[in-house]
């Protein structure tokens, strides 16, 4: 166990009183990276075996040769970052917190979930940014190593991956044309509009018709837990004329605040120690919003509707686990197995040519 330190017992004095007097801690708890891990625990440990859970759209899930899904924090072999330290979590995202064979062995077992252990999964070097990459199967060996938020691919076997823990995971399909795309929207990449420059891309590389375009909208940190500053107002000002649309103020109702006010007074003046409302960003809607603007039909977009920070059972949320949290993978790809052809002109799958054949 690690040594004691006067701030852990500060800390833990305080805990104390808030559980004498009968309020729980609002928190995961949590163990840094740098405190050691107890003797032995990797050897002897034996972790709570739990399913893969993954979320889909209901209507992607005819689509034959297609490969998606969003990823949760159920199931796996990672336990660095669960409550108990006893159940196996699906961190997909490698760091010093996990060791790479938990990550390497959690990506596997996603692959299986999917049925897509023949696939090869293609990740990114993420920066917040609107950099957004073509895969092809030459490029496939050293794209994992260049930087970026963005996907696309129209080749088979190729399984574009987005990490997330409360940044907006979104991904586009083309069924005309057997192309897909996989965007990282954090607030930087929403505000350079990467979703928007992805449904352009694919229009531009792929002959995508973004009316016929599918879109999912994976558990992204909601407006509820998402509270801003003033200056990403005015970035956001800059750049949509709707941005008011997505903000809203949020006053603090902390029940602890509310029933010991006492303990949160500030030194200013009599008549100003009310704190002001809070800026919250729809970063969902927001893409959505940008789908729109690229000529995608509301009808075609799909959205989870789940807070990452609100649902810490289910989803790796970072802000809701003040940094020290896992990864989720959302992935998007056809099927190896998959080669379209052309008839008349007509670019579509041999699944369909067979379907043809039998009528």
């Amino acid at each position: 166990m690690p040594t004691a330190t006067p701030a852990n017992e500060s800390v833990q004095h305080i805990d104390d009183m808030f559980a004498a007097a009968g309020v729980k801690h609002g928190t995961r708890s949590q163990r840094t990276a740098q405190e050691p891990k107890p003797v032995g625990s990797r050897k002897t440990k034996v972790l709570t075996a739990a399913p893969i859970q993954t979320l889909q759209p209901p209507a992607w899930k005819s689509i034959p040769w297609l490969i998606s899904g969003f990823s949760t924090r159920t199931g796996g072999h990672s336990d660095i970052f669960s409550a108990d330290r006893r159940t196996g979590e699906l961190n997909l995202g490698y760091s010093e917190s996990d060791t790479r064979p938990n990550v390497d062995r959690n990506r596997r077992s996603l692959l299986r979930h999917l049925k897509a252990t023949k696939a090869r999964l293609i990740t990114l070097k993420q920066i917040h940014s609107g950099l957004i990459h073509q895969v092809t199967a030459e490029s496939a060996a050293h794209i994992q190593t260049l930087k970026g938020d963005g996907l696309i691919t129209d080749q088979p076997g190729l399984l574009l991956a987005i990490q997330t823990a409360d940044c907006v995971p979104v991904l586009l399909v083309d069924p005309v044309n057997h192309a897909v795309g996989a965007f990282h929207a954090g607030w930087r990449g929403t505000a350079q509009r990467i979703v928007e420059r992805g449904v352009g891309l694919m229009r531009a590389r792929f002959g995508s018709d973004p009316a016929k375009l599918l879109a999912a909208i994976g558990p992204a940190i909601g407006q509820c837990c998402y509270s801003v500053g003033e200056e990403l107002v005015h970035e956001f000002d800059s750049q949509f004329a709707y941005s008011r649309e997505l903000f809203r103020e949020v006053y603090d109702s902390d029940v602890v605040k509310l029933k010991y006010p006492m303990l949160f007074l500030t030194a200013r003046a009599p008549g100003h120690s009310n704190i002001g409302p809070q800026t919250h960003l729809d970063l969902p809607e927001a893409n959505r919003r940008q789908l729109l603007d690229a000529g995608l039909l509301a009808e075609n977009i799909w959205q989870s509707g789940e807070c990452t920070a609100c649902c810490p059972e289910k989803y790796f949320s970072h802000r809701g686990e003040h940094g020290f949290t896992g990864r989720m993978l959302s992935v998007v790809g056809t099927l190896p197995s998959f080669r379209p052809v052309r008839i008349k002109g007509e670019k579509i799958s041999r699944t369909i040519i067979r379907a043809r054949r039998s009528r």
